[in-house]
């Protein structure tokens, strides 16, 4: 038996286990919500006492890490008595879960026609199937936001809503050039999500796919040019998980990030920030839409609270209180309210900006890696490490990672996901 074998063998009884003994509290008698959305202690806070409080019968917030809610699942369901009811997760992460764990939620989605749900969200909650296995819950993405101190160092010519990345690196070494600090940020930290750049934004922008490409010549091309433009980036990135406290601090001028990790910085100085959408590559602009859906486990024990929860999540008013809150944006047609928050306002024109680019490339999260989720963000981040901070020759290193991904791609039987070409079978590594 292999250790990773093992070790999720392990996990799966420690689950059965939590899971019995959830049953001999009180709390069994609410909706037990697993979701891997909103796992940092504050946004969960602000979950439970903005959001779930008002709900009729109460709900208990239960967190997971995203590549062990297979595991989690499953192992309640093999136990005999399942405990969670309702599951918050991205598309990717339920999708593994749709044959034999999820229940088809046909009956919700017809009552909730006319929440004026995103018809693409809707499409993609059928996890390829004839049948509605999640409701679409909230949506998100990733941006860039500027201090205004550094926008007199813009190239010449550049519009900040239309940047290229070879702009973004000469505005990084411009700065440099006069201040003689290097004021761009990545989550490149422990806790960060650096590997979402990869995978949505730099590989979509320069190579036009993800996996396909991964090893190509313009994936190569690609390192090369990064690394020099982590020149000009500040090396504590390597520590920064929410860029912004670095923006706020003023360590950095310039970052990438997740909305719900930058919204803090634009809410408490509005007037010191610029939001504007990631930069663009030779084929595009690429960008990751993050759709979270709701999903309802087979042998739920509170399957008609977790029914009567969906349609609370997705009420127009519970959906702005949501975007106000965790600063995940609305699926259902909603009308802002005037007093709308002002940093929430410069993310979402950002947003929109961005989405609406006629050079946009749509790149969606990994899709069918169930658990080895986590193996398939590391042979980015990994990569980044090898090239970008250890200097190690791209190609070289290319060919190395490109043959850990291609294991992960054939173990799991993975099929391409946009923008990489739809595939019959595994997703193939050029």
């Amino acid at each position: 038996m292999t250790k990773g074998l093992t070790t999720r063998l392990r996990r799966s009884a420690a689950v059965a286990a939590l899971t019995l003994a959830w049953l001999a509290t009180p709390a069994a008698a609410q909706v037990v919500f697993l979701s891997t959305q909103l796992r940092p202690i504050e946004s969960a806070q602000k979950l439970r006492s903005d959001i779930l409080k008002d709900f009729p019968g109460g709900a208990e917030f239960v967190t997971e890490q995203p590549p062990q809610l297979g595991v989690h699942i499953r192992a309640e369901q093999q136990a005999g008595k399942p405990v969670s009811s309702l599951i918050g997760a991205l598309h990717g992460e339920l999708q593994p879960l749709a044959a034999d764990s999820l229940v088809p939620l046909d009956d919700i989605m017809e009552k909730l026609k006319d929440r004026g749900l995103n018809p693409g969200m809707v499409e993609a909650g059928k996890l390829g199937t004839a049948r509605q296995m999640f409701i679409p819950w909230m949506q998100a993405t990733y941006i860039m936001v500027a201090n205004k101190q550094a926008l007199p160092f813009l190239p010449e010519g550049a519009d900040i809503n239309a940047l290229t990345y070879d702009q973004l690196a000469q505005w990084g070494a411009n700065i440099q050039a006069k201040t003689g600090k290097r004021m761009l940020g990545f989550p490149a930290g422990p806790t960060g999500l650096m590997h979402r750049f990869f995978e949505g934004y730099l590989y979509p922008s320069y190579t036009g796919g993800v996996v396909t490409t991964f090893k190509s010549p313009e994936a190569v091309a690609m390192w090369t040019k990064f690394r020099e433009l982590w020149k000009t980036v500040n090396p504590n990135s390597t520590n920064y998980g929410f860029m912004q406290e670095p923006l706020i601090s003023g360590d950095v001028w310039i970052a990438f990030d997740h909305v719900a990790r930058l919204i803090d910085a634009l809410s408490r100085k509005p007037e010191d920030f610029v939001a504007f959408p990631a930069p663009s590559g030779p084929k595009g602009l690429g960008y990751m839409p993050v759709v979270a859906g709701l999903a309802i486990a087979k042998g739920a024990p509170q399957a008609e609270a977790a029914k009567q929860l969906i349609e609370y999540l997705t009420r127009p008013d519970v959906q702005v209180k949501t975007a106000k809150a965790v600063a995940f944006f609305p699926v259902a047609k909603v009308d802002l309210p005037a007093d709308i928050d002002p940093g929430l306002k410069l993310e979402i024109d950002a947003v929109q900006k961005m989405t609406s680019a006629k050079n946009a490339l749509v790149s969606l999260l990994p899709v069918g890696l169930d658990q080895r989720g986590g193996e398939f963000d590391k042979v980015y981040l990994d990569t980044f490490q090898r090239i970008v901070l250890r200097g190690e020759d791209p190609k070289a290193a290319l060919d190395r990672q490109g043959e850990v991904l291609k294991r992960i791609i054939a173990e799991t039987k993975a099929p391409c996901w946009l923008p990489d070409k739809p595939s019959d079978g595994p997703c193939p590594i050029q």
